[in-house]
């Protein structure tokens, strides 16, 4: 209830905003295919522009399904993406998002990680922002930029994401 997403979702709802959530990954729901086909259904009932927000595993989610994706799409907002394919940094359940796909995303995006985030070392975070296209945004110390790290309100992700609504 208190993650950064949930609130933002609420907020933009406030504003007139068209939101559609997909549900959090859960451990029952740990494969790739199933959340792939997840965001599918779930962008299907959108209609007009559509931006993507994703935090962790969800921007794998993304990266897997962006070329599978049969319309237009006028951004992504891709805060802390989970290193599937690090040891170090991920458990052994999620190993069906790997590999990372590393290929260019046909439409803008960002891609904000921290420096101390446990599931991704910064310098891979930006690597995958590079061979996506993103927009590369260090946010410092700031955990996996949720709420364990003390993200609730989240007024500078919110400033970013307004770049790509307009």
């Amino acid at each position: 209830e208190d993650h950064w997403q949930t609130l933002l979702h609420a907020q933009l709802q406030t504003k007139g905003v068209k939101v559609q959530s997909v549900s959090p990954i859960g451990k029952a729901q740990l494969s790739c295919q199933e959340r792939v086909d997840g965001l599918t259904r779930a962008v299907g009932r959108i209609e007009g522009p559509l931006v993507l927000v994703a935090h962790s595993g969800a921007c794998i989610t993304v990266a897997h399904w962006v070329h599978q994706c049969k319309r237009s799409i006028a951004g992504a907002f891709l805060v802390s993406p989970a290193d599937v394919d690090s040891e170090a940094h991920t458990p052994a359940v999620v190993r069906s998002f790997s590999p990372m796909p590393l290929v260019r995303f046909p439409f803008p995006s960002i891609v904000v990680a921290s420096s101390n985030d446990p599931y991704v070392d910064l310098v891979r975070a930006e690597h995958f922002a590079a061979c996506w296209g993103s927009q590369f945004v260090n946010a410092g110390d700031a955990g996996h930029i949720n709420v364990a790290s003390g993200y609730g309100a989240w007024p500078a992700g919110e400033r970013l994401l307004a770049t790509l609504l307009q």
